[in-house]
């Protein structure tokens, strides 16, 4: 596991329903561009906004629409251990290669979070890739705890993440680490050791011009592509309306048929359509030089 793992989203139409074509499209634009894997139903993907019948269709569709192509990770995180179990080896079954599980909201005894991912290893087949992501957890994971409790595969979204990686590449060299953060440190992720990155900034082909770069031995042409992007994958990662602006572009990328966010979400104001405007305007100006 290794590579640009794009989060996916997960289109609505206008009524709020689940936009099966778009989510096909979707998966075949991110293979198209060039990532290596895709993850669902994580924050981005509104996982916490769906049923579990529209898990399972979400699971069902991309799996089947991806058909092979790349691995498919699904974030099967939940406050009760015993559904973790039950909707990764649900996930499994389905076709997932891996299962991205956060831990549960607001468990802060690190001997319980040892004891939730030692359960999960045993009860568990399906390889565990374990998200570390206080915004969303409110749950702070030490590097010592990530590189010691036999955690083999880390999404980092825990700033700086790049000094993080180094903390547990320095006790358990062995780790394989992705960043996050849409995209913000990746060079600097890559430098310090890390596999690849899981986000969802919306130009995967950017990400993985540098990754194809960097891993290449082409440092230069990496750093330059990073810095050329740099604008647009700061400015898409916004706090609060990140996902607002990745549906919109992939809207206007002609992937999705609706930009919309499942209730309650953000909008994207009159300013910031014409912000984002201009910067895929430089976008379009640049993307002949990668």
């Amino acid at each position: 596991m290794k590579g640009i793992y794009n989060i996916m989203v997960t289109p609505f139409d206008e009524s709020g329903l689940i936009d099966e074509a778009s989510l096909r499209s979707v998966v075949d634009f991110q293979i198209d561009k060039g990532a290596h894997g895709l993850t669902i139903l994580a924050v981005l993907g509104e996982g916490a906004k769906l049923s579990d019948s529209e898990r399972n269709l979400v699971i069902e569709t991309v799996i089947d629409q991806v058909n092979g192509r790349v691995p498919v990770v699904v974030t099967t995180s939940h406050q009760s251990t015993t559904v973790v179990i039950e909707r990764s080896r649900e996930a499994e079954s389905l076709g997932a290669a891996g299962v991205m599980i956060a831990p549960p909201l607001l468990l802060r005894n690190m001997d319980a979070v040892a004891q939730f991912y030692a359960t999960l290893k045993k009860e568990l087949t399906v390889p565990i890739v374990v998200q570390d992501e206080p915004v969303a957890t409110n749950v702070i994971l030490p590097a010592s705890f990530l590189a010691s409790n036999g955690l083999p595969v880390i999404k980092l979204e825990d700033p700086p993440v790049p000094q993080k990686i180094t903390q547990i590449l320095s006790q358990n060299p062995d780790a394989r680490i992705f960043g996050g953060l849409g995209g913000q440190y990746f060079l600097e992720e890559l430098e310090r050791g890390a596999v690849g990155t899981m986000t969802g900034f919306a130009f995967t082909e950017v990400l993985v011009a540098i990754y194809d770069a960097f891993v290449s031995g082409q440092h230069d042409r990496a750093r330059a592509i990073f810095y050329r992007y740099t604008p647009l994958i700061r400015y898409e990662a916004q706090a609060g309306i990140g996902l607002a602006l990745r549906k919109e572009i992939l809207r206007r990328r002609g992937v999705i048929a609706n930009a919309g966010i499942r209730p309650p979400g953000p909008t994207l104001d009159s300013q910031s359509h014409e912000e984002l405007t201009r910067l895929l305007e430089y976008v379009d100006e640049v993307a002949s030089r990668v």
